[in-house]
């Protein structure tokens, strides 16, 4: 969170000066969130991949933003590939798995961000591509930072036990490897979100994109998609009914901005216990970032419920029934 603030304040100052649009301090925000995650500060190695690849993603997905806006189906196509691309290439080791992470925080981001889902009075244009990419490296600049001084002030942690050496690597075999696997079922998952979205909730379709990639994420198999799936639901219903009860007590402006930031540091707190707390306080957030530009919570609480339902039902489906991970059964051997 001290990332998170560090990089809010300076986007903030940003914002003033070159006259650019609160989404560009969402934006910030949200990448400064996501890659505080990741393991990408480890080594020199990694900080310059993540400085490579952060800035040039964001350049890359404002553009994808406006196409979205302006093409719908071309940008969802574009959008699914970009993100199953992402996953497949983490067959080629450690370091492709951190460039594909990398790669996806600023999609994810774009989901984050207010646009088609605000009233079309108060849609501002997309930050341009030259705006994404600096805020990117302020994202990068701001986790970087704090991580550094963190070690510096903080105890450092027991030293790890000396890695064991590399397992051989398996034959190959006629089943696909679970990039693959994972990379075809969130691509099936993505697109057929973009579709139904699209034909049911209109510019509300980030919600059941942005679940549908939150439950097929990560994929461990069938029944880790249908655990995700309902906690993420739960969780977003514990979310939006108390983000519903917050915008009834009428807090807004500044008030709610601090509260947003209040939900976010309790959700990371609690996020090791249950992914339940952190979907339900990515959700009260971000009815709280909506209700502040002026959308009313109270009325979409149907068709945000709805929409977060539709999208946990198609990656457990896509899990499920699109080149799944079945357990083995014992072989029984006659004595």
């Amino acid at each position: 969170m001290t990332a998170v603030l560090l990089s809010w304040a300076a986007a903030l100052w940003l914002e003033g000066a070159a006259g650019l649009h609160t989404d560009s301090v969402v934006l910030a925000v949200a990448l400064t969130l996501t890659l505080s995650r990741g393991g990408w500060s480890a080594d020199r190695r990694g900080r310059l991949t993540a400085l490579a690849l952060l800035p040039l993603a964001a350049a890359g997905c404002a553009g994808l933003s406006r196409l979205l806006l302006a093409h719908y189906w071309l940008g969802a196509a574009l959008f699914t590939a970009a993100l199953a691309l992402a996953i497949w290439i983490r067959r080629h080791g450690p370091a492709a798995t951190r460039a594909g992470t990398l790669i996806t925080l600023p999609l994810i981001a774009l989901l984050i961000v207010p646009g088609p889902t605000l009233p079309p009075g108060a849609r501002p244009e997309a930050v341009n591509w030259a705006w994404s990419a600096l805020i990117g490296a302020l994202a990068w600049a701001s986790v970087l930072l704090v991580r550094t001084l963190a070690g510096r002030c903080l105890p450092s942690p027991q030293a790890p036990e000396s890695p064991q050496p590399p397992k051989p690597r398996r034959a190959a075999t006629s089943r696909p490897r679970p990039s693959t696997r994972m990379a075809v079922q969130m691509a099936a998952a993505i697109a057929a979100a973009f579709t139904l979205g699209r034909l049911l909730y209109d510019d509300h379709w980030p919600w059941l994109v942005l679940t549908a990639y939150v439950v097929a994420s990560g994929n461990r198999g069938r029944d880790d998609v249908l655990r995700k799936g309902v906690r993420r639901f739960l969780g977003a219903c514990a979310g939006t009914l108390l983000a519903t009860g917050v915008a009834a007590c009428g807090l807004g402006g500044r008030p709610a901005v601090v509260a947003l930031f209040g939900v976010l540091a309790v959700a990371l707190w609690l996020r090791p216990l249950d992914y339940a707390f952190w979907a339900a306080g990515m959700t009260t957030a971000l009815s709280l970032l909506l209700g502040y530009f002026g959308q009313n919570a109270t009325e979409l609480l149907p068709t945000r419920l709805s929409a977060i339902a539709a999208g946990a039902v198609l990656s457990v489906a896509s899990a499920w029934w699109l080149l799944p991970v079945r357990r083995r059964r014992p072989v029984l051997t006659r004595s």
